[in-house]
């Protein structure tokens, strides 16, 4: 987050505001003082959320999308199609997009964070502030998440950044230290968020889903189940609706399959949509299902219901149709009960236990529509069984490069001959702007 970014801050900041949570428009206000009520305060977070909803409409989406094998790039831009070829230059347009993206949530966070840490006055409720004191460290959390699965150790930067320069000379974290900054903001989140159901907001409930997952890259496998375990058993609030075309189709947003997803609407219009859906739709098309996805979607044995996933276009293409509203209010899909399903599966396997993990594995293959898999006493079979469920599952959702890449997979799967591609490179601009900041090894700056 250095000189081109505090820009960068200040630009999206003053810009249109969120109307998320429907307050007045306060959180386009930075700086010291600038939560003095409970309404300022829902203002507040409401930016936080406004600058995440931002990253993650497209720029973090494709870096995963492209950097997987289920996405192919149809268009004529030479940067993006370095995804594919997995050789991202330092000058990549889009990864300094998504940086600048994240640090600019991050920053939003640390001004939250700050502002009503030191409030002194009496206008917010102990539950308020507590609220949005837990939904900004959480969001903060995620942001760390997202950075240090894409570019390893990073700056750590916990207060608001006030002006040109002030993050200048911080150097790159550690990858454990950058995971360490993760689950310190998860646990102060739990800590303050109570345990409500909301979709479209952090709760104490979201946060367990975000810590299984972050355990899950841990390989902490005990706690990953302990925490996917939390949410699976809230059957009174998620299940895996069948079929599996139910949670995204007819418009529908929020429902019990949902853990978290980011909310979009005509006015706040989620840009998703035209790189998927054809020009007939009022698309580009430059994002469609690869031949291998393509080939498993249309086999009734391994697709199943999820075979919703593609259509194709009146020139015989197939599109993904997962991001398909007209309006642009296609919601991002950040977390489901699905990913904890599989969590655990995940987990179970890796404890040898293998009837446990089978039974959650066909539990996401019967609601998609599957049969069920066989028992196995092969835990290579049995983990190779879920990387293909979660494969198909998430098939247009951020999860498959980062999947090959935390199981040491990447290389195999995709072809990649340099190790060190399985990080990006930091921005050039970033780097030029600041000597502290080192360059990923491998890559010259």
């Amino acid at each position: 987050m250095k000189t081109r970014f505090i820009y960068l801050f200040y630009i999206l900041l003053f810009t249109s505001c969120s109307s998320f949570l429907e307050v007045d428009p306060k959180s386009s206000i930075s700086g010291e003082g600038i939560i003095k009520d409970e309404t300022s305060a829902n203002a507040a977070i409401s930016g936080v959320y406004d600058a995440l909803r931002s990253y993650y409409s497209v720029n973090y989406q494709s870096i995963a999308y492209l950097s997987g094998d289920n996405v192919q790039w149809t268009g004529s831009q030479s940067q993006v199609q370095e995804f594919i070829n997995h050789k991202v230059n330092p000058e990549n347009a889009t990864i300094a997009s998504t940086w600048n993206g994240i640090y600019t949530t991050i920053n939003r966070s640390n001004n939250v964070i700050s502002e009503i840490v030191n409030y002194e006055g009496d206008g917010i409720p102990t539950t308020v502030k507590d609220k949005v004191l837990g939904q900004a460290y959480a969001i903060r959390g995620l942001a760390y998440f997202d950075l240090v699965r894409a570019w390893g150790g990073v700056p750590l930067i916990t207060e608001p950044t006030g002006k040109v320069g002030d993050n200048i000379g911080i150097a790159r974290s550690t990858v454990e230290q950058t995971y360490q900054q993760v689950i310190d903001d998860l646990d102060l989140a739990e800590n303050l968020l109570s345990v409500t159901t909301d979709r479209f907001a952090f709760t104490k409930k979201t946060v367990w889903a975000l810590k299984a997952r972050y355990y899950l890259y841990q390989k902490n496998w005990e706690k990953a189940r302990e925490y996917a375990t939390l949410l699976i058993d809230d059957q009174s609030n998620y299940e895996l609706i069948a079929p599996y075309y139910a949670f995204f189709k007819n418009d529908v947003t929020g429902t019990k399959e949902s853990v978290f997803e980011l909310f979009y609407s005509t006015n706040e219009p989620n840009t998703h949509r035209a790189q998927w859906q054809p020009q007939t739709n009022g698309g580009t098309r430059q994002w469609a299902p690869s031949e291998p996805l393509i080939a498993l979607l249309t086999n009734a044995s391994t697709a199943g219901a999820r075979s919703a996933l593609i259509a194709k276009d009146n020139q015989n293409r197939w599109y993904g149709d997962l991001y398909y509203r007209s309006t642009g209010a296609d919601p991002t899909y950040v977390i489901r009960i699905a990913e904890l399903y599989l969590i655990r599966a995940e987990a179970y396997a890796e404890l040898d236990e293998y009837n446990l993990a089978l039974a959650d594995l066909n539990k996401v293959r019967k609601r998609a529509l599957l049969p069920d898999r066989l028992s196995s006493t092969s835990k290579i079979d049995l983990l190779l069984w879920i990387e293909s469920e979660r494969r198909l599952e998430f098939a247009f959702e951020a999860h498959r490069w980062f999947d090959l890449v935390r199981t040491g997979r990447a290389q195999q799967v995709l072809g990649i001959s340099e190790p060190f591609r399985l990080l990006l490179p930091i921005p050039y601009s970033q780097v030029l702007a600041d000597p502290a900041l080192k360059q990923n090894p491998g890559y010259s700056s």
